[in-house]
């Protein structure tokens, strides 16, 4: 049984539950995904480059002799689970197992989430701003602005990586304090319109994805009230999937409960390096 659901024996008398505010899963189409992974790892193969020479008659083709290497994510079991006693239901007015569905399903969703942003946290980015860049005027500690996003772009682009399929994760916090750069609301920007809106749109070819604080750590913030944003390509970051999110309902006579419960196996990994650009800022 929930452990909660005996306060509303008594107190709940209207059907429509309020659930908590949690956040849902918002990185999965942003990253390379290999799903059906069997087995405890899967490996990413990566392919390096090389440069073109000038071919000299009747002598023989040099080869580029490029590298080949791979990187492997290890696959890791996730489960969020809750008991609806039979007895319990029976008191109330709700569907208890349907509201424990959307809960567990969640959990895992962010879950999901988590495993991606730990793995940029745990990466050596291509490149790092610095939290004193800022749009104008003498550098300071300052929130996600336009100056950052211009730094992260430039990183990206001498790096050489593609311009379609870029995306940017932030915490809200940083969208408030990208809101509050003049250049940001003014009509030379005018993409940024839908994010005032709420709405995930681009800005400089990146497609922002934006989460709140979640228990399951979200975007960290340091003592010094640092958080780190980052920037990236789709084939930075490799997420394989062995068992995809579902929830089941299974009843368990021993307790004379329904088990709700959601499951995920999945693993990620940092792919390619250059394509991830680490983006710390100061919030107020």
């Amino acid at each position: 049984m929930s452990t909660g659901l005996s306060t509303a024996f008594i107190t709940l008398f209207e059907a429509e539950v309020k659930q908590a505010y949690q956040g849902d899963a918002v990185l999965r189409d942003s990253v390379r995904m290999r799903t059906n992974v069997e087995g405890s790892t899967v490996k990413f193969p990566k392919i390096g480059k090389g440069t073109a020479q000038i071919r000299t008659p009747q002598t023989d083709v040099v080869p580029l002799n490029t590298s080949f290497s791979t990187v492997t994510a290890t696959m890791e079991n996730y489960i969020a689970a809750e008991y609806s006693d039979i007895f319990d239901q029976a008191k109330v007015n709700f569907d208890e197992r349907q509201e424990l569905a959307q809960v567990v399903g969640k959990a895992i969703a962010r879950r999901e989430d988590q495993i991606i942003i730990d793995v940029m946290e745990a990466a050596s980015p291509g490149a790092t701003i610095a939290n004193t860049v800022v749009t104008s005027g003498s550098a300071a500690a300052s929130d996600l602005n336009i100056g950052k996003i211009i730094a992260a772009k430039k990183a990206m682009d001498a790096a050489n990586v593609p311009p379609t399929d870029r995306h940017a994760i932030c915490h809200a916090n940083n969208l408030a304090g990208l809101l509050g750069d003049e250049r940001a609301i003014s009509g030379d920007f005018q993409n940024i319109k839908a994010l005032v809106a709420g709405e995930l749109n681009t800005m400089m070819g990146f497609q922002f994805h934006i989460v709140g604080d979640r228990d399951e750590g979200g975007l960290a913030i340091d003592g010094s009230s640092d958080r780190n944003t980052f920037f990236y390509h789709r084939s930075a970051i490799g997420c394989g999937v062995g068992i995809p999110p579902k929830v089941e309902v299974n009843y368990v006579p021993e307790k004379t409960s329904f088990l709700v419960s959601a499951m995920y196996s999945a693993g990620a990994v940092a792919i390619d390096t250059a394509g991830l650009i680490k983006v710390t800022c100061r919030e107020s």
